[in-house]
């Protein structure tokens, strides 16, 4: 799950790094307010969740309030990355004298966290990958100022800038394993002409099988700061959903917030990725039709586990709310079910009678089969 780039600046920011002054708008009026407000030349940024922003056409520069309303209004609507920009980020341009790049990332060959550090930062850092040092980290010990420092050995930076890139480095670090993150990368990691060491940028990737530990995280920033979230987020706080956007292709519906983790832990380690978090167990059940129709209407799932395990609640009468919105909504994409616990005899046959086919025995399999057919078009589905 990734976060947009002013969420990241946010989480930054707490984490003690320097982040330039700026504010989230929504429309040119807005944008044209901030810019007055801010009393600078402005970077007007796409907030979508995709990279190459500026060389797509996603950031715009303004040096006074009326030709930033201009920019917004070039900017907001068109689609970068698959996505509709909804959001600006009007901020505060710098004047920058070097750019570096830094990360932190889940190393899955190593199995612990790798920290990249370049001072060949910017848009072209692939272009550059061999000027990048890796450290890997022993997650037991996390990473030390000595380590940080080593990153850096060589480089002939003053002693200030040093200082302040690892005092970063070490921040980031503390920040990745504080939110169980797969990825916090800033690029640049700029050095301005006041000597100051700033993120102008965020990339943060979030694990979705840990989502479950981090109820504020949640709150605050996977829905927006202003409470907005997406469009189908909002539809499913309307319903009383607990249902949450993520960026992949794997539709998942499960009862009960645990066994959604579950399944998405597993769509994870099988090497898929989840397109929502969204459980409909206890009464959500009668909620299956809307609850199907929030799931579908994200254009990206490509497949679709209903992922059922009842112990006080019956499996045969969720199956049965499921089924039936099946029916009425008439998806395309193929669906494969995992059904145990209470009732399941009948869920089962429920399945059998009213779609012609089986649930798996196992969620592995279930979802094995949902990666397999995302991955392909026209796939039988279950």
């Amino acid at each position: 799950m990734n976060l947009l780039e002013h969420q990241g600046k946010q989480l930054l920011a707490q984490a003690g790094l320097r982040v330039p002054r700026g504010t989230v708008v929504t429309n040119p009026d807005a944008a044209e307010r901030a810019t007055a407000a801010l009393g600078c030349r402005v970077a007007l940024k796409s907030q979508v969740p995709s990279g190459k922003r500026g060389k797509a056409g996603g950031i715009r520069f303004a040096g006074s309030p009326d030709e930033a309303r201009r920019a917004a209004g070039s900017l907001l609507g068109v689609t970068l990355g698959g996505t509709a920009v909804g959001k600006l980020l009007v901020e505060q341009c710098a004047e920058i004298r070097d750019e570096f790049y830094a990360s932190i990332l889940n190393d899955p060959r190593g199995k612990c966290p790798l920290v990249l550090f370049s001072t060949a930062g910017g848009m072209d850092i692939e272009e550059n990958a061999g000027a990048i040092r890796r450290l890997a980290v022993d997650i037991r010990a996390g990473l030390t100022e000595a380590g940080a420092r080593s990153l850096l050995d060589g480089l002939e930076l003053p002693e200030p800038v040093a200082a302040q890139l690892v005092s970063a480095l070490l921040a980031m670090y503390r920040l990745y394993a504080g939110i169980d993150a797969e990825l916090v990368e800033i690029n640049p990691l700029a050095l301005t002409a006041t000597g100051e060491v700033v993120a102008l940028d965020s990339k943060i990737t979030l694990d979705p099988g840990a989502l479950g530990r981090h109820a504020e995280l949640l709150a605050e920033h996977l829905t927006g700061e202003d409470g907005t979230g997406s469009d189908l987020e909002r539809r499913g706080r309307a319903l009383g959903l607990q249902y949450l956007e993520l960026d992949g292709d794997i539709g998942v519906l499960a009862n009960g917030a645990g066994l959604t983790m579950t399944t998405l832990d597993a769509v994870h380690h099988y090497g898929g990725r989840a397109a929502n978090f969204l459980e409909i167990g206890g009464d959500a059940y009668t909620k299956a039709v809307p609850a199907l129709g929030l799931v579908l209407g994200n254009p990206r799932v490509r497949s679709l586990v209903v992922n059922f395990c009842g112990a006080f609640a019956r499996t045969d009468v969720m199956a049965d709310g499921v089924l039936t919105a099946i029916e009425e909504l008439e998806p395309t994409i193929p669906i494969f079910f995992c059904i145990h616990g209470t009732g399941e005899e009948k869920a089962i046959r429920l399945v059998r009678e009213r779609l012609g086919v089986d649930p798996f025995d196992t969620m592995d399999e279930a979802v094995r089969a949902a990666i397999e057919a995302a991955a392909t078009t026209g796939g039988a589905g279950r």
